[in-house]
């Protein structure tokens, strides 16, 4: 072995090492620090109608369907909101001090970072990877990640067969030969759906993309088509009436959820509570109907089980 893979070697146990001992230096950021701080930190990803943030000069601002939950969640706990920008990217690190990202499906852990935040939301979809880094409140949305295409492309739209394996099958077969852009470190990421194994052209945006500006991408011919959820679907079908299409499912019904660090069981639980109070008072649907107000009609047993 080479000395310089040698060196690699000993850097990356030593970051691990490292990792193992941020929480403790990063001390107890739970629900009663919190509260002593007097602050809840909001890490938060422009993403559909649950994060749309804008500059100001005080400092970043967002509004949306998470952050007026997020807003609703510190006066219950009778702290300030705080939001904090962040990226698909990065917002995993920022919140448990540890690096990490997606690398052909497989979860690699990188250096210790700072704690920014004391939660994810931002219509975080709750996946198996995910889920070895947080712990997720009970889940609030529905999700699901459809391949759109332009009106103008090949593809058509299948016919559901009642069966969503066989439906998704159909459109991997669908989408072979054609581009097809994803983005990776998302839900979009098509190695969490095998898309590798597909004959699909895969494009990745060279400088790193929101969700919401993929439809405006494949409109200007970056691809015929994209990977895309639920969320940005529907408000894409509104936004380009006639100019996009469905083909179909690309994966499994998917739920939405809070993240939270896994030593802040007394946070997550505070959130649970929360939120079965806001669905039990009508809060929760009246924010639901505001910024999705066509989600119901899509997802009607998602929110009958709710």
């Amino acid at each position: 072995m080479s000395s310089n893979r040698l060196s690699f070697r000993w850097v990356w146990m030593l970051s691990m090492w490292l990792a193992l001992l941020v929480p403790t230096a990063q001390g107890d950021h739970d629900l009663d620090a919190i509260k002593k701080a007097g602050v809840l930190r909001h890490l938060g990803v422009p993403y559909a109608h649950f994060v749309a943030s804008y500059d100001t000069p005080e400092g970043p601002r967002a509004e949306g369907f998470d952050v007026e939950l997020m807003q609703g969640f510190a006066r219950h706990i009778g702290v300030e909101y705080q939001y904090i920008p962040t990226t698909w990217r990065t917002a995993f690190g920022q919140l448990t001090g540890t690096g990490t990202w997606l690398d052909q499906g497989e979860l690699v852990i990188g250096p210790p970072q700072t704690i920014e935040g004391d939660v994810i939301a931002n219509g975080v979809t709750i996946l198996p990877w995910r889920k070895q880094l947080v712990a997720f409140s009970r889940p609030y949305f529905p999700s699901a990640v459809w391949l759109v295409a332009r009106s103008d492309s090949s593809m058509s739209p299948i016919e559901p067969t009642g069966d969503r394996s066989r439906d998704i099958a159909m459109v991997k077969s669908e989408m072979a030969h054609h581009t097809v852009l994803a983005m990776k470190y998302s839900c979009l990421d098509p190695d969490l759906y095998q898309l590798r194994q597909t004959q699909a052209k895969l494009v990745f945006p060279i400088q790193e993309r929101q969700l919401n500006e993929m439809v405006p991408a494949i409109m200007n011919k970056d691809a015929e088509s994209t990977l895309l959820d639920v969320a940005d679907t529907l408000i894409a079908l509104e936004k380009w009436p006639g100019e996009i299409k469905v083909i179909g499912p690309v994966s499994e019904l998917q739920e939405m959820g809070v993240a939270f660090r896994k030593d802040n069981p007394a946070l997550r639980q505070a959130f649970d509570e929360y939120l079965a109070q806001i669905l039990k008072d009508g809060t929760y649907h009246q924010l639901a109907e505001k910024h999705f107000p066509t989600v119901y009609y899509f997802f009607p047993e998602f929110f009958d089980n709710l």
